[in-house]
């Protein structure tokens, strides 16, 4: 099974950067992209903030422009998004008691989608009626799960980032630890750092996202701070056994070198490249 994450694309009025890069344009690349490499994938996960400052265009924009791609693309909102005005443009969209979740069949298990936004807030909430739902998607859904959701359930260690994680984490983790056997995997964005670690045992990852890079100043208390690293998604992998995530760097402008084989017979000091 292949799947694709993209995260943080905070879609803006066209022509507007953030950081000095254009979200659409980058959107655009992204997408081309990956349509170029991994139109096999079986689907598409948008890991939320579609939009800079949840703008109603924003939304239109973004379903004009995934409407052409030959694959699902699944959406979830972030912090940046507005739940009600995502829902005017995407009301299929809208799940059990007005969140933004729902769960997908995929080949290999199902992926369910998690809805962590707050009103007036950057960090992320996960209530009781949200770990009423999580928990009975996971007890009647067989496994594998694969959850998708926008923030961070775990401390990155970067004091102003953690502020704005999510902040219901304890109520998070104790919903998933009765299924975690279950639990493949969980995607999240929210951070624009390339991450990896684990919650109860479970695997977690997310890519840095499509536009505006961040970095990972474990001195700052106060400022999140921002990089010109390049903008990224993630290619998912998954057998019965094993699930591998690359980080794609689809904005890198260099070289790419070819190095040599794989042979070890042909490693030596006349023909690699060092």
């Amino acid at each position: 099974m292949k799947l694709l994450q993209f995260t943080d694309i905070h879609l803006t009025t066209p022509g507007d950067t953030i950081s000095g890069r254009d979200p659409l344009a980058n959107l655009n690349k992204a997408l081309d992209h990956a349509m170029q490499s991994h139109s096999d994938a079986e689907a598409l996960f948008i890991t939320g903030d579609l939009s800079d400052w949840g703008e109603a265009p924003d939304y239109a924009l973004l379903k004009e422009r995934i409407g052409s791609i030959p694959l699902p693309v699944e959406l979830l909102i972030g912090n940046h998004d507005d739940r009600s005005t995502f829902l005017r443009c995407f009301p299929e969209l809208e799940g059990e008691g007005g969140f933004v979740h729902r769960t997908v069949p995929l080949s290999l298990g199902h992926a369910v989608l998690l809805d962590t936004w707050g009103p007036n807030t950057h960090a992320g909430h996960f209530c009781a009626k949200r770990a009423d739902w999580l928990s009975c998607q996971l007890a009647t859904l067989p496994g594998p799960v694969w959850i998708f959701m926008h923030h961070n359930p775990v401390p990155i260690e970067v004091a102003p980032m953690d502020e704005i994680m999510l902040l219901d984490a304890d109520l998070f983790a104790e919903t998933i630890a009765p299924h975690k056997a279950k639990i493949r995997h969980i995607f999240h964005g929210h951070c624009h750092l390339p991450l990896t670690g684990s919650l109860l045992g479970v695997p977690f990852s997310a890519p840095r996202g499509t536009n505006h890079a961040g970095w990972a100043d474990f001195s700052a208390t106060r400022f999140l701070s921002s990089s010109d690293l390049p903008e990224s998604y993630a290619v998912i992998f998954a057998t019965e056994t094993t699930t591998m995530t690359h980080m794609v760097e689809f904005g890198y402008a260099g070289e790419i070198k070819g190095e040599g084989t794989p042979d070890y017979a042909d490693w030596n000091k006349l023909t690699m490249v060092r």
